[in-house]
């Protein structure tokens, strides 16, 4: 089964040398912004901080974790970096191109994470499950 974005439309993009290449339509701006504005996901900033978000990659999970309200910084656990909970920046979901939605987790697109001065690119996300936890610790707003 294909991702949802897969389309047959291209672009003509003039080469050097008066060539022309085709290009796929999703990796120039216009069609990135009309897929990506088209798909069903979740953005960070409006999951509660310390709520937990379960995303399924075709490889693995990720747990997660917002650490305070309108910031990329997160507690994540999955995949083959990150084996313990560690605080990294989340930086949003795109092809794993140049292009990227900031903050935002979406079906069929990748995650960017930003840790140790590394850019880590999951695999396309299939599902997200947000899990609130009501007992939280006392003193935890």
């Amino acid at each position: 089964m294909g991702s949802p974005f897969e389309s047959s439309k291209s672009a003509l993009r003039p080469a050097a040398g008066g060539t022309s290449t085709v290009v796929p339509k999703r990796c120039t701006l216009d069609g990135f912004v009309e897929d990506v504005a088209n798909a069903d996901g979740i953005h960070i900033r409006d999951v509660e901080p310390l709520a937990t978000l379960l995303a399924r990659t075709e490889n693995s999970i990720y747990r997660i974790i917002p650490l305070e309200a309108g910031s990329s910084r997160v507690l994540v656990q999955g995949g083959r970096f990150f084996p313990e909970p560690t605080e990294v920046r989340f930086a949003g979901s795109g092809f794993g191109g140049s292009f990227l939605k900031l903050g935002w987790i979406g079906f069929g697109l990748r995650m960017e994470i930003l840790w140790d001065g590394q850019r880590i690119i999951t695999s396309c996300v299939r599902s997200i499950q947000v899990e609130r936890d009501t007992a939280r610790p006392a003193g935890v707003n």
